[in-house]
């Protein structure tokens, strides 16, 4: 017999009873769910306060209007808490063991904070934890060896933490990892090989820990065939680069630079055709680079600071998406491929420092949004590409010491973008381009050592801190309009053909540090007002025609260490100011100046400080200079008329002295006549005396009398009885 169907009214009544029990089941549910978030909030509510109420979570409250799942740091799923983004909220305390009452939760990133001490072991009790991003903060010691207890970690970031140690065979057990991020910690130990059998590892980064056992590449290395992202530069690796890593097919990011390796660049990594991001800068890696590339996907090529040779592969020029090319320092030789200049991404170019040779190609910056483009000391002729700046973003340009030549492109001067410019060391001619000196952004501007010429500009960029421009052929005077200059921290205009006076106005400029105005044709007096000039630390007016005296103010800049004033007309004393400068370079040879130096000067470091200045004296006799006498102190502070004065006075000195050698001659042979005791006879006529009869008759009492020239004796010849008279007379 068949089995009877039931009756409608049955199946009704069926519902009815079911329907209350299916609403009684769902508000169990709601009540038990909103009992479970309030416990999650309360939790939330807890962590803010354990981390002492941090500014960066005052929106955490409890609010009846609107949930917590709301909060910008919370991720909910299905009600429940499952993501903690706490990124750069000023955390500086640690992570509380209650955190893990969210069962839910599975991802933790609490990077960019001020969390101190170990590992938080507390997160092993975070079951379902799946990421965990602890970078940058201040966590320090081992990373614990049973760390592999979070078993079902995909992604652990603990880079930028003071991690010290070992890496531990442990966090090659955590078999799920996807990514893992150890870079720029402390470790001193090594990390295991093991690492490289992850087999589901698509990032792996251990960069920037120069701590780390020197090592090779693992052999092992290159079976990771999921990994994108190999970074390991500065971790001590010496070696060559093995050929097979061209097995890594997924590999779109290798980094192996700031490491001793050694050999040559293989031409298999070039044929990684995901690779878009290649760094093997600052190695030992020498030979050439290889000239077959099959990865045009490539965007960054950095092989700078190397020892490779000969050119730069011409097939570089067929990169459409490279956008960064650096290749300086290195002893690469030959031209610039043309192709390089037409690439339409190209941004970044650094050639610098190599044995590159010929014309620049023409197209750089016509097709592409150059940015960068550095190809200084290198052996490059011709003139600069005129549509350098064509896309309006170049940023820095970087030439110097070529041989490049011609004028410079007027285009320069429409570049707004332009923050720093050198040019220097080249044949560069004619004039800067007018609006160069006013291009807003523009802060280093440095065209030292070319043939350029004009006047110094009116007005400059307000944010110009730079000026370089000496060795060229620059005239005209410093414009009054320099105080405009506000921002200007060095100023070197030397060996140029300036003329005119030095302004007032520019002591006005509150930034400068150096003021370098040398071998010019300046003339007129210093300024005696220093307005500004409170930062100033090196002063250079020498070779000019600079005359009047050294204002005492110089001698008042509280930074001032270098000051050279040599081979000018300055004249007068040297200020004691000066002397109380701290300076390592003084210099104020070949000028006028006169009297003593400063006390302070009076140092065998500034021995040849005052060189040819005849009217500069010191106290010492070895400085390189005349010694003072005894009043020098007295007159050195007189007027310039006293100067005559003592001039005058050692004319008289001279006379007197040679007047009185002359009596005392005189007097010496008066003397020495009157000793003299030969008598010399002259007879006036012809007489019976002898000269015997005559001595022996000079008595005193024959004397007659006595006149102007000698006596007159009366003498009396014995035998005969004959009388004569003798003179006397003196020679």
């Amino acid at each position: 017999m068949p089995r009877p169907t039931p009756s409608p009214p049955q199946i009704h009544i069926f519902f009815l009873s079911y329907i209350p029990c299916l609403v009684f089941l769902c508000l169990l549910s709601s009540a038990a769910e909103s009992q479970i978030q309030d416990q999650e909030q309360q939790v939330l509510l807890k962590l803010r306060q354990s981390w002492q109420d941090p500014s960066s979570l005052d929106h955490w409250v409890a609010s009846n209007s609107s949930s917590h799942c709301t909060w910008p740091e919370i991720t909910c799923q299905e009600g429940w808490i499952s993501e903690l983004n706490l990124v750069n909220l000023s955390i500086n305390y640690s992570i509380p063991p209650f955190i893990c009452n969210l069962k839910n939760l599975t991802k933790l990133d609490i990077s960019y904070n001020n969390i101190p001490g170990g590992f938080p072991t507390v997160l092993y009790n975070c079951s379902k934890l799946v990421y965990l991003d602890l970078s940058q903060n201040y966590f320090d010691g081992p990373i614990p060896s049973d760390i592999d207890r979070m078993a079902d970690l995909q992604v652990l970031i603990l880079a930028a933490n003071s991690f010290s140690f070992d890496v531990p065979a442990s966090v090659a057990r955590l078999r799920r990892l996807r990514i893992l991020h150890l870079y720029q910690s402390e470790y001193n130990g090594t990390y295991p090989e093991e690492i490289f059998g992850l087999s589901n590892l698509e990032e792996l980064s251990l960069g920037y820990n120069d701590k780390f056992v020197p090592s090779q590449l693992p052999q092992n290395f290159t079976a990771l065939k999921k990994l994108r992202f190999f970074s390991m530069p500065q971790t001590n690796l010496y070696g060559g680069i093995p050929e097979t890593i061209s097995d890594m097919e997924a590999l779109e990011h290798l980094d192996l630079g700031i490491n001793p390796l050694t050999g040559e660049i293989p031409g298999s990594i070039f044929a990684l055709r995901n690779l878009s991001k290649l760094y093997v800068d600052q190695t030992n890696v020498s030979g050439s680079i290889p000239q077959t590339v099959s990865a045009t996907n490539l965007s960054v090529i950095d092989l700078s600071a190397n020892n490779l040779t000969e050119n730069i592969p011409e097939v570089f020029g067929k990169l459409k998406n490279l956008y960064s090319l650096n290749l300086q320092s290195n002893q690469l030789s030959g031209g610039i491929p043309e192709g390089i200049g037409r690439l339409p991404a190209l941004s970044d170019v650094r050639l610098s420092n190599n044995n590159l040779s010929g014309t620049i190609p023409p197209d750089f910056g016509k097709f592409s949004p150059l940015r960068r483009f550095e190809v200084a000391f290198n052996s490059l002729t011709g003139g600069l590409p005129e549509q350098l700046c064509h896309g309006g973003t170049l940023f820095g340009l970087a030439v110097m010491d070529n041989n490049l030549g011609g004028e410079l492109p007027e285009s320069l001067g429409n570049c707004s973008t332009l923050s720093v410019a050198m040019l220097n060391n080249n044949g560069f001619t004619g004039n800067v381009p007018g609006g160069l000196w006013m291009s807003r952004n523009l802060r280093a501007l440095i065209l030292s050592g070319n043939g350029l010429t004009g006047e110094l500009p009116e007005e400059l960029s307000p944010n110009l801190a730079r000026i370089e421009m000496s060795n060229n052929k620059f005239f005209g005077k410093i414009p009054s309009t320099v105080s405009s200059w506000r921002n200007l921290v060095v100023f070197d205009a030397s060996n140029n053909l300036l003329s005119g006076t030095i302004p007032t106005e520019l002591t006005k400029l509150p930034s400068l540090v150096a003021l370098l105005l040398g071998q010019n044709e300046l003339s007129g007096n210093l300024p005696t007002a220093i307005v500004s000039w409170n930062s100033l630390n090196t002063l250079n007016l020498s070779h000019n025609k600079l005359s009047g005296p050294i204002p005492s103010k110089i001698g008042l800049l509280p930074v001032l260490t270098q000051l050279d004033l040599s081979e000018n007309q300055l004249s007068g004393l040297i200020p004691p100011e000066i002397g109380q400068l701290n300076l390592n370079l003084l210099n104020l040879s070949s000028n006028r100046l006169s009297g003593r130096i400063p006390n302070e000067l009076e140092n065998a470091v500034y021995n040849t400080s005052f060189l040819n200045n005849p009217g500069l004296c010191a106290a010492n006799s070895f400085m390189r200079l005349n010694v003072c006498n005894s009043q020098s102190r007295r007159w050195s502070k007189s007027s310039p008329t006293n100067l005559a004065l003592i001039v005058l006075l050692a004319i008289a000195v001279t006379i007197f002295v040679s007047m009185a050698a002359i009596f005392t001659i005189r007097a010496f042979r008066k003397k020495r006549d009157e000793f003299d005791l030969t008598p010399k006879q002259t007879l006036f006529q012809s007489s019976n005396f002898s000269e015997s009869n005559v001595l022996s008759g000079l008595k005193e009492h024959v004397v007659i009398r006595i006149c102007g020239s000698g006596k007159v004796h009366n003498i009396i010849e014995n035998r005969s009885g004959d009388a004569v008279v003798v003179k006397g007379i003196s020679n």
